[in-house]
């Protein structure tokens, strides 16, 4: 973050209550910071706290293995917004996966029923928000474990899309607990019943993921089997 030409930003540390040292490197890191301690609940709930502490006009989160993919990410979003008027800016990623970045996927027009059949995707590390928005669409549910996104954008996309920059924004490091076989189970029932929340309003998009996600958990289900 120190690397941005935009330093107009602040810094909200959520941190779980961590014993590793965590702390110690947080009080050190310079800058315009703030610390909150020993958040428990759950990542939703640490990432409402953090939403609800911020003080600037546009929020984004960025988890600790993730980073910004240049220097201008934050310049670049900011002349988004301003020339866009949107109430949210999406932007693309780059998996790195074992050192190594993989290539990207290409990146889909967006459209409310595209996102609700899983036509289009929305990386969390890419999604700036405006922080008025929160009051209208609500915050994380704290009651999901893998999908809060999801039912996060679905509830964004509802009020209006968001303007998209076709540009890689962030750099997800990728590791072995965030891809295990059996997590990935549990995440894609969680996905169908928060998708399901939203069945009225795009009932024919939702029909085509249910068939995508029948195809997908039968795969799932041959891996973690096999």
């Amino acid at each position: 973050m120190r690397a941005q030409t935009c330093q107009d930003f602040e810094h909200i540390f959520v941190d779980g209550g961590s014993t590793d040292g965590t702390l110690d490197m947080l009080a050190a890191y310079p800058g315009n910071k703030r610390i909150l301690r020993d958040v428990g609940g759950g990542i939703s709930r640490a990432m409402n706290q953090g939403i609800e502490a911020a003080r600037g006009a546009i929020v984004a989160h960025l988890h600790a293995d993730d980073y910004y993919a240049t220097p201008d990410v934050l310049e670049r979003v900011g002349r988004c917004f301003d020339s866009s008027g949107a109430g949210w800016v999406v932007g693309r990623i780059q998996v790195l996966h074992e050192g190594r970045l993989l290539p990207q996927y290409p990146q889909r027009r967006f459209s409310y029923r595209a996102y609700a059949a899983g036509h289009a995707s929305i990386p969390h590390p890419a999604v700036f928000v405006r922080r008025e928005w929160f009051a209208r669409a609500g915050l994380f549910d704290t009651s999901l474990r893998y999908a809060m996104d999801i039912d996060l954008w679905l509830r964004l996309a509802a009020l209006a899309p968001p303007a998209m920059l076709d540009d890689t924004l962030a750099i997800f490091r990728e590791h072995a607990g965030s891809v295990s076989s059996s997590n990935k189970l549990q995440a894609r029932r969680e996905e169908f019943a928060v998708r399901r929340r939203y069945l009225a309003r795009a009932p024919l998009a939702f029909a085509v993921y249910c068939l995508r996600y029948l195809k997908r958990m039968h795969a799932l289900r041959r891996t973690t089997t096999a």
